[in-house]
């Protein structure tokens, strides 16, 4: 059979070409390396044989006992072994010879080669000591390393379990000096000590590198400033520098560049959002100035990224009280940096709604608005409440409600108030009105093809179509969003809204955030579905009675009840008289001193109520509300006195027969019933505003104007008639425009000026002058009476 041919040839030249270039440098690397290893061997070895032969030069040997002298048969034997193995002295020269005797006077065990370790004699023989054959093994020097083992797992065997070990790799410390040695000079180089400074000096020295520092900053913004297509690398190096490693400047130095770069973000960032190249794009052959572009383009939205990416780890590491290695920065000063990010993350989230990675920093942002700093969570919720006032589409609303709405139901809504009272920002009020004016004017549609032959001519149909283009053109070039998309972000974005607040009135009720919660359904109330205004009006009631809520809760309870009824709830046949009753009893629980929020909400509610309800208000309604207001206007701040003056006027003015109030006769059976809680059967028409002659004479002058104004039946014209800037005023606005919040009397008092200085009374002239006189020819008597001697009845005092 013949043998079968060995099929692994030998690779050829050509495969072995084929080689990866990794394998080839390793091979390469490590034969480098072999060759350094022996050379340093080589030299160690040299030095050591040097250091040998100085110490044998230098010192004088020691003649050593020989232990085997004793056995004198064996030493002549090997006496006369080396002799017949020596050269004769005849064969040597007189140099070499003198040089032998030298040597072999000053021998030294150094110059011994130990590199063997066999012994002397090469047979072992049986009645030798343990002892001698430890002595017999060579010493090693203690400058050798010693090997650490790591003991490793054991493995079990039939015999038992065996140990088993690893030696730790020693880094010869020696070895890496005398390398240091041979590559450094001869020369030894005295290296200056450091010089201590002096705190003063250490703070110039630190105000120098700051001003470095500023001008490399500024020159770097400066230029991407001028050019940024062709200067974006150096946006690059500029965010290096949030890398700064000098502790003196670095807290300073990162705060400067954090804030440099998010002004050049906000500069150069286009108006667009820049998208990634498809693989299409890439191979297409372009011009330069669209290749410039796009390396510009990509260039800024990686630079961005990583910007953003620092500022998020920032933010964490002072969230984590992260310290890094390098103690570049301590602790205390995390905080300052974060702040830092944070804000320059508000500035990029209002100013760039619509550039790459705008979601990331609204799923930054919106956890840091629950934050424990008050500081940070401001901030924050400052941002937010400026993006929603500014978002025309809302796109960016809609994101930032979506992150909100999931950030609270995952925290089982504990989170600040804060966060929800942000939703009363949104600009949903401003669309759904220009959606009723286009429901009234509906676009013009384009007319089909079929219409236009049923209808137009030949040059018609012609003329049509081109006007039709130019329509689209128009259009096109207007770049502006169509408002159906508008109002399909709205809804979504009110959609999401009331479920957060339904999810709080239904799981949440004692939560605090019932307040933002009504609030938020008061402003946005009239854009809920009819169908939930029964079940609503329900649960209002139902909190109000439960007594739960504080009294500023129950008010924004009232407040959206009637909200909820004056918009689409107007159609619907419901009679609110369980919240007039409410409002009517729990007006005196007004708060008189400086809190007095709670009056602005009255205001708002008795608006609602009574102005826009006119129609559904019984005049006894109406006596019974107005004279408790007045009688409430005797006991607040002035700011709120006017307020509700303000809200008789125009109750005066809606219902014209109330000016029976300023009579005294009484208009019917009854008396009136001031603690009763119902304002229909009070008997209001049996009283008189009699509060008014009380508040004609306040300290305060626009107060005194309000009520003679009212006394006088509230007259448009004459004069008792207000001036316009009171009388154009509604009383919300009034009670903010004479706030008392500031400290400041508002209209401020008038000093007197006047150029004759009014003589000021003295004590004497409020006595009579007979007393006065009295007083001075007593004062004037001169005292010619000797001093008093205490001694003479200090005498008979003692006698008696």
């Amino acid at each position: 059979m013949k043998a079968r041919r060995n099929k692994k040839q030998v690779p050829s030249f050509r495969k072995l070409l084929k080689t990866s270039k990794v394998k080839l440098e390793n091979k390469l690397k490590n034969k480098q390396f072999k060759q350094q290893s022996t050379l340093k061997k080589y030299r160690k070895e040299q030095r050591k044989l040097r250091q040998a032969v100085k110490d044998a030069v230098s010192k004088k040997p020691i003649p050593l006992e020989d232990p085997k002298e004793k056995r004198p048969g064996k030493r002549i034997e090997r006496e006369e072994e080396e002799e017949e193995e020596a050269l004769p002295l005849d064969m040597m020269d007189e140099d070499d010879l003198q040089l032998m005797k030298d040597l072999g006077q000053r021998a030294s065990f150094l110059t011994r080669d130990l590199s063997s370790s066999e012994p002397v004699h090469a047979r072992k023989r049986k009645h030798e000591h343990v002892i001698d054959k430890y002595e017999k093994i060579p010493r090693t020097l203690q400058t050798a390393p010693e090997k650490e083992l790591i003991h490793l797992l054991p493995i079990k065997d039939k015999s038992g379990i065996i140990p088993q070990t690893r030696e730790k790799p020693v880094i010869d410390s020696n070895q890496d000096e005398e390398d240091q040695e041979e590559m450094e000079p001869e020369e030894e180089i005295i290296e200056e000590p450091i010089k201590e400074l002096t705190l003063e000096e250490h703070l110039i020295e630190r105000k120098k590198k700051l001003q470095e520092k500023k001008m490399r900053i500024a020159a770097l913004a400066s230029a991407i400033l001028s050019d940024p297509e062709s200067n974006i690398k150096k946006l690059k190096e500029l965010r290096s520098m949030l890398m700064e490693q000098d502790p003196d400047v670095a807290v300073t130095v990162r705060k400067l560049v954090i804030v440099s770069l998010m002004e050049l973000f906000k500069d150069i960032t286009p108006s667009y959002k820049i998208r990634p190249l498809t693989e299409a794009e890439k191979s297409t052959k372009i011009r330069k100035e669209t290749q410039k572009l796009r390396e510009f383009e990509e260039g800024l939205v990686s630079q961005y990224k990583f910007y953003l990416e620092n500022l998020e780890q920032i933010v964490k590491d002072w969230k984590q009280r992260k310290l890094k290695k390098s103690n570049v920065v301590s602790l205390k000063a995390y905080k300052g940096l974060a702040e830092v990010a944070v804000k320059s993350l508000c500035e990029l989230l209002v100013a760039l709604p619509h550039f790459n990675f705008h979601n990331n920093i609204i799923v930054l942002i919106v956890p840091l608005m629950n934050d424990m700093s008050k500081l940070v969570s401001e901030m924050c919720c400052e941002a937010v409440k400026k993006l929603f006032k500014q978002d025309k589409l809302g796109q960016a609303s809609l994101g930032v409600i979506k992150v909100i709405s999931g950030f609270v139901k995952g925290r089982n809504y504990e989170v600040r108030p804060e966060m929800l009272k942000t939703f009363l920002c949104l600009r949903i009020k401003e669309v759904e009105v220009k959606k009723d004016t286009e429901d009234i004017n509906k676009q013009k549609k384009f007319m089909t093809f079929k219409e236009k032959r049923k209808t137009l001519s030949r040059m018609q149909r012609k003329w049509k179509k081109a006007e039709e283009k130019l329509e689209r053109e128009l259009r096109e070039a207007e770049a502006s969003e169509s408002t159906e998309k508008k109002l399909k972000l709205h809804t979504e974005t009110l959609n999401i809204v009331f479920v957060t607040y339904f999810r709080i009135l239904k799981k949440a009720q004692r939560s605090p955030l019932l307040p933002a919660v009504l609030e938020g359904l008061a402003k946005f109330a009239h854009l809920i579905n009819v169908e939930f205004f029964d079940d609503l009006l329900v649960v209002l009631h139902s909190l109000i009675e439960s007594g739960d809520l504080s009294y500023q809760e129950s008010l924004h309870c009232v407040q959206t009840a009637f909200h909820v009824l004056s918009g689409q709830g107007d159609v619907l046949n419901i009679d609110p008289m369980k919240f007039y009753t409410h409002l009517y009893k729990t007006l005196f629980k007004l708060h008189a001193g400086a809190t007095n929020e709670g009056v602005e909400i009255v205001l708002q509610c008795l608006d609602v109520m009574l102005t826009k309800r006119r129609k559904q208000v019984s005049q006894q309604r109406a006596l019974a509300f107005i004279k408790r207001l007045c009688t409430l206007a005797l006991h607040v701040l002035p700011n709120s006195s006017i307020g509700i003056l303000a809200t008789n006027r125009i109750l005066m003015h809606t219902f014209p027969k109330t000016d029976l109030l300023l009579d005294n006769e009484s208009q019917g059976s009854g008396v009136f019933l001031p603690e009763l809680d119902e304002p229909e059967y009070c008997n209001a028409q049996n009283t008189a505003l009699w509060e008014l002659h009380a508040l004609r004479r306040h300290y305060h002058p626009i107060v005194q104007r309000f009520a003679a104004h009212l006394i006088a039946g509230a007259p448009s014209e004459g004069s008792e008639a207000l001036k316009p800037e009171l009388s154009r005023r509604s009383p919300a606005e009034l009670f903010e425009a004479y706030s008392m919040a500031a400290m400041t009397f508002n209209p401020p008092v008038e000093s007197s000026n006047s150029k004759r200085k009014d003589k000021v009374l003295q004590g004497d002239s409020f006595l009579s002058e007979e007393i006065s006189q009295l007083i001075k020819r007593h004062c004037s008597e001169v005292a010619t009476q000797s001093p008093l001697d205490f001694t003479k009845y200090l005498e008979t005092s003692v006698r008696l």
